[in-house]
């Protein structure tokens, strides 16, 4: 038999406590007329549950309404999925619903990351096994997943963009506490949400130098040099290492990473400084864990064995036009990963820039993405 395909929508729906009824009259909120709220989502769960996607990950879910909140979790429990949802902090009335079909997943456990910041912005992490082997002839157990819902902050001005980076980078660390509080290796980790920015920007741009990719991107042949601006899901994929380490060694001429181009390449992408990136405590901890012998400068081997992996939490094969799994032995084995089968926005016109007329599901498209099982050899 074939292997068994899953698929992941993540979709900003527009808590109706933020849709404006009337440009003229902005106090009126769909949050005010039940009739309006109630059928917009509706119409979104009727397409949802249509799409039947193995993962569903949706922001800006209304978790200040009783009865919008027992509407997803009977239709979509009735569809046949395991549903939790999450508020962001104080009371701000949306938050994050992330729902995993029962067909395709057992749920092992599941975490709430609070970020407390001015944003009040949150995280989902579910731990997830197959219900079936994703390979029918395959021996052995279940695949395990990783999966990430969350809805970064608005950018209300650009200096925001630091606090989006330092969000994502407790994500990346809560993962990998996760990963070795439990001893997973090998696991495949799907990061979706709105992340309020495009490829141009620091969070971008930092997500793929811990060696994530965008699916969309991946599907559609797009590279980092595109000017298009995908608001992307993405997921756990390849990245060379040595491109990494040059990135950090910046303009020193020797074979080695010193104290201050470690420093100098965490400030270009806004990572270190106060009040929201790393403080000069955290950023000296990073570098102790990576100077494993205390002599100064990180060579080679030491940035693959500590830095990369303490970052990435992998050694990454790129297989398949762009894989993901996790590799922390030494030992070479086959692994499992995901290769990109297709990746799509609605409505279809979309995704070439336009907005049909008729479109009243939210202010956003919903990203939809096919993974496809592959076997990896893991060689480190």
């Amino acid at each position: 038999m074939g292997e068994c395909c899953i698929s992941c929508t993540t979709f900003n729906i527009l808590a109706p406590i933020y849709k404006r009824l009337d440009h003229q009259n902005q106090s009126l909120r769909e949050s005010d007329v039940r009739d309006s709220w109630f059928n917009r989502n509706q119409t979104i769960l009727d397409w949802l549950i249509c799409e039947r996607s193995s993962v569903i990950c949706l922001q800006e879910f209304w978790v200040g309404n009783e009865e919008l909140v027992l509407m997803y979790q009977e239709r979509l429990g009735n569809a046949g999925y395991n549903t939790f949802s999450l508020a962001r902090t104080n009371n701000r009335g949306d938050g994050l619903l992330t729902a995993l079909h029962r067909d395709y997943f057992n749920v092992l456990n599941y975490r709430e990351l609070l970020f407390n910041d001015f944003g009040d912005r949150v995280a989902q992490l579910v731990h997830v096994e197959s219900v079936v082997p994703f390979f029918q002839n395959q021996g052995g157990g279940q695949q395990e997943i990783l999966i990430v819902n969350t809805h970064l902050l608005f950018p209300h001005d650009s200096s925001l963009s630091v606090v989006r980076l330092h969000q994502v980078y407790k994500i990346l660390q809560y993962l990998e506490l996760y990963q070795t509080e439990n001893k997973l290796n090998h696991i495949p980790i799907i990061l979706c949400g709105d992340w309020n920015g495009s490829k141009r920007g620091h969070v971008y741009k930092f997500l793929r130098s811990q060696g994530f990719v965008s699916s969309y991107d991946v599907a559609h042949q797009y590279t980092d040099g595109d000017a298009d601006a995908h608001k992307c899901q993405l997921q756990k994929a390849s990245l060379a290492e040595n491109d990494a380490f040059a990135f950090f060694k910046a303009d020193n001429n020797g074979d080695v990473i010193t104290h201050s181009a470690f420093c100098e390449a965490l400030r270009q992408v806004n990572l270190a400084g106060l009040p929201y990136g790393l403080s000069f405590q955290e950023t000296d901890d990073l570098w102790a864990q990576a100077d494993v012998d205390g002599n100064g400068v990180v060579n080679y081997e030491e940035f693959k064995q500590r830095m990369w992996n303490l970052s990435c939490s992998a050694q990454i094969e790129n297989n398949c036009n762009d894989n993901m799994e996790d590799s922390k032995d030494c030992s070479e084995k086959e692994i499992l990963g995901f290769a990109v089968k297709d990746a799509f926005l609605f409505p279809s016109e979309v995704e070439k820039g336009k907005w049909p007329e008729n479109y009243s599901l939210s202010d956003h498209a919903p990203l939809s993405v096919v993974f496809s099982p592959v076997r990896m050899q893991s060689s480190s």
